[in-house]
């Protein structure tokens, strides 16, 4: 029987569209959600196991994990694609913004690596992590600087755990910049966007897709960051 690969963060953009991807071709997934979308339901009608985890607290960590382990005792894939974007603000408390930024782009990743070792060991074939970074780790943002720390950490959880899990797990991270506006997003937001890459468009969840499996299809790739910004940082 094939293992699921697990997909965090489903319930909408490159997380929903790679589990609609992994279900067209008969692969068994393992989704996790933290607010309810209509697309959970058509995932689980279609196939998929879906966890409701709240990845803000330690406890509610602890709870997915018992609940993925009481479903499978085997990974063939562990995508991290779970995230949240909370800007600096006057009304925020800076310790909160940046405790919630580390909890859940880089506490949740780094214990369920950890939890889910023995998962992905025990398949006869390589298997996979994949952590969802950002391209603004490679310039900082002033008005998402909590935001922008916590997956410049998740990166350096990359590197350290292609080095632990070699060569069982392989280990990697994909880091985009636009993929796809949100629906309330201005024209004038766009059209400034745009013009932030050198292809100057707007791809599609489709090019994550397509990256994410190239990377579980590669078996000589361990420890790197693939840049998916249209070339933004040669604009």
């Amino acid at each position: 029987m094939t293992a699921p690969i697990l997909i965090t963060g489903a319930g909408q953009r490159i997380g929903l569209a790679f589990a609609r991807a992994c279900l067209d071709r008969g692969q068994p997934i393992i989704v996790t959600y933290r607010s309810y979308r209509p697309a959970i339901d058509a995932l689980q009608k279609a196939g998929a196991v879906c966890l409701h985890a709240d990845f803000a607290t330690n406890e509610g960590i602890d709870d997915f994990l018992q609940a993925l382990k009481s479903r499978t005792d085997t990974l063939r894939a562990i995508i991290h694609n779970a995230s949240d974007w909370i800007p600096e603000s006057e009304d925020s408390d800076p310790a909160d913004v940046m405790n919630a930024m580390m909890q859940i782009h880089v506490m949740t990743p780094y214990r369920i690596n950890l939890a889910c070792r023995s998962m992905l060991e025990q398949e006869g074939s390589t298997t996979d992590i994949i952590h969802m970074t950002d391209y603004v780790v490679e310039k900082g943002s002033a008005k998402h600087i909590a935001y922008a720390a916590s997956k410049a950490a998740l990166t350096n959880l990359t590197l350290s755990f292609a080095r632990l899990l070699a060569p069982r797990v392989k280990v990697n991270a994909v880091a985009p910049s636009l993929i796809m506006f949100n629906q309330g997003d201005s024209q004038a937001y766009r059209e400034k966007t745009l013009k932030k890459s050198l292809m100057g468009i707007e791809p599609g969840a489709e090019v994550a897709v397509a990256t994410l499996q190239f990377l579980l299809d590669n078996p000589y790739i361990t420890g790197r960051t693939l840049p998916l910004d249209g070339g933004r940082h040669l604009v």
